[in-house]
């Protein structure tokens, strides 16, 4: 590698496909990822190594590995990225707040519970502003976050969601959302107010993919209860999990943010025993940088005032 020269420079987009390998660990699923070929990736690293005059990657079996200059380079990137959105969100506040555009993107049960009054209550207060949603969950929600694709990620905290300190984004915690107990109206348990859910450990469940959220989420419940839930359905979508529930094929756990959108379905919502309840936290992130833009403060604030209001509602019901 040749030595850094006083008029060393980097490109920018080189960047951010080193930070995507820091974050997918292999070339074939940062390609996946970007939508680039496994070559593509390799020459990007090999091009931003040339300019940076450092070994950016090193043999590891089969993959590759992040070297120590990368890591070094990595932590700069991350104050490059932040001081970009910083200025992108000073010039946002020069000009007119209100118009424009912001994508949100969102996990599934957030939109079925929190977006609409969100939205309904974003479209009164800034007419002129356009608001896109893409469905979406970590890590490819953040990947996106990161491409610019995305303005507002609303999430929430599992294995595939960057860890809390991770200071390529700045968060808000938006709501707690309970988790309870869903079986069919014949059910044997369910007249009961409140169950543990030991009790149906021998029960067959309907779980979503683990490689989601919410089937995350499930599983590490079970576990946290002492078992592992026998899945007989893996069920992404929350009115066909409903549906199974009602037709006695399972129980499941329901999050509170989509129980009013079931409220025709014969099956009966139970609280789980154990104090806290189990729950998932939903936060809502912006790239680092970007927290002072008006726009995305506004939305922001929105989705935390509408969090407020359902988690009083319930708290009333």
């Amino acid at each position: 590698m040749e030595q850094l020269s006083e008029s060393f420079t980097i490109d920018l987009r080189r960047l951010t496909v080193l930070r995507e390998l820091q974050r997918r660990g292999s070339l074939a699923r940062t390609a996946q990822a970007l939508h680039l070929t496994p070559s593509a990736v390799s020459q990007q690293i090999t091009a931003l190594a040339r300019e940076a005059g450092v070994p950016l990657t090193e043999r590891d079996g089969r993959g590759v590995r992040l070297t120590g200059q990368a890591r070094v380079l990595l932590a700069h990137a991350d104050l490059i990225a932040a001081q970009l959105e910083r200025a992108r969100a000073d010039l946002a506040a020069y000009g007119e707040g209100g118009r424009g555009s912001v994508t949100i993107g969102c996990f599934s049960s957030a939109i079925l519970g929190l977006l609409p009054g969100a939205l309904t209550a974003l479209g009164e207060r800034m007419p002129h502003l356009r608001v896109d949603v893409l469905e979406a969950e970590p890590p490819d929600l953040f990947t996106a976050l990161d491409a610019g694709q995305v303005d507002i990620a609303v999430a929430v905290d599992f294995a595939a969601t960057p860890p809390y300190a991770d200071r390529r984004y700045h968060r808000i915690d938006l709501c707690t959302d309970v988790l309870e107990v869903a079986v069919p109206a014949g059910h044997p348990l369910a007249d009961r107010e409140r169950v543990a859910l030991r009790e149906l450990a021998t029960e067959p469940w309907i779980v979503g993919d683990a490689r989601s959220c919410c089937g995350a989420v499930a599983r590490s419940v079970c576990a946290a209860a002492g078992f592992t839930p026998d899945i007989r359905h893996a069920v992404n979508d929350w009115g066909a999990l409903a549906a199974l529930v009602e037709a006695g094929q399972g129980v499941a756990l329901i999050p509170r943010l989509v129980q009013p959108l079931y409220a025709h379905r014969r099956i009966a919502l139970l609280a789980t025993g154990g104090t806290p309840p189990p729950s998932r936290n939903v936060f809502a992130a912006v790239r680092t940088g970007a927290e002072g833009d008006p726009v995305l403060t506004t939305v922001r604030d929105q989705l935390a005032a509408s969090a407020r209001e359902l988690g009083e509602r319930r708290q009333g019901s």
